[in-house]
C-alpha cells in the first residue's frame, strides 16, 4: 500500500472530525439548567417494528424553560414513546397526557450538577484517546513511508509529517477543552 504525507494527515483529520462530531451530539444530550429538544430527540422508541428516532415521529417543544412537549405524528405511539423516555434514563418522569408526553424538568441539584460535568468530561476524555488512536495510526503510516517502495521520503520529510500529525492533535483536544468549558458553564450556571 504507498500512500504519501497528505493522504496521512487527511485521514488523521477525517477520523478526529468525525469524533467531534460525535462529541458535540453527546454534550447536546446532556441536560444543562433548562430544557432543550437535543435532551430527547436521539431517543431510539420502538415503534412499527423498529427502533426510530423521536425527533423522526413527533414535534418536539420547548413550552416553558422547564417542560419539554412531545406530540407524536401517531397519537398511537404515546406509550410507547413513555416507555422509550424511562428507558432512558434522564432523571425525569413523563407524563402522557391527551395523546402527548409531557416532561417536566426538576431543579438542577448541586450534586446533579456535579455528575453531569463528570458524564460530560468522561464523553470529552474518550474523544482524546480517539484522536490519540489516530494520531499512533498517523504515526505508524508515516514511518512506513521511509521503507516503501516507488517514491522515496526523507527523514526531514518524515519527521516534519510526524510534527504536523502531533499538530492535528493539539488542535482537536483544544477544541475537546473548548466544547468542555462551554458545556461545564452550561450546567453549572443556575
Amino acid at each position: 500500500m504507498s500512500t504519501d504525507p497528505d493522504t496521512i494527515l487527511l485521514e488523521a483529520e477525517e477520523a478526529m472530525t468525525k469524533s467531534i462530531e460525535y462529541l458535540t451530539g453527546e454534550l447536546s444530550g446532556i441536560r444543562a439548567g433548562r430544557a432543550s429538544t437535543a435532551m430527547v430527540e436521539y431517543i431510539k422508541v420502538e415503534c412499527y417494528g423498529s427502533e426510530t428516532d423521536l425527533k423522526s415521529i413527533a414535534a418536539i417543544s420547548i413550552p416553558e424553560p422547564s417542560q419539554i412537549l412531545i406530540k407524536p405524528f401517531d397519537p398511537s405511539l404515546a406509550n410507547a414513546i413513555r416507555q422509550a423516555i424511562e428507558l432512558a434514563n434522564l432523571g425525569v418522569n413523563p407524563q402522557v397526557e391527551d395523546k402527548q408526553v409531557r416532561l417536566s424538568l426538576p431543579m438542577l441539584t448541586t450534586d446533579r450538577r456535579k455528575q453531569l460535568v463528570a458524564q460530560a468530561k468522561k464523553v470529552g476524555e474518550e474523544q482524546k484517546i480517539v484522536f490519540r488512536n489516530a494520531r499512533r495510526d498517523a504515526n505508524k503510516h508515516a514511518d512506513s513511508l521511509a521503507k516503501q517502495d516507488g517514491t522515496h521520503y526523507s527523514e526531514d520529510e518524515i519527521k516534519t509529517l510526524h510534527t504536523e500529525i502531533q499538530d492535528l492533535l493539539k488542535k482537536y483536544e483544544g477544541k475537546v477543552d473548548d466544547m468542555l468549558t462551554k458545556k461545564t458553564t452550561e450546567i453549572t450556571t443556575v
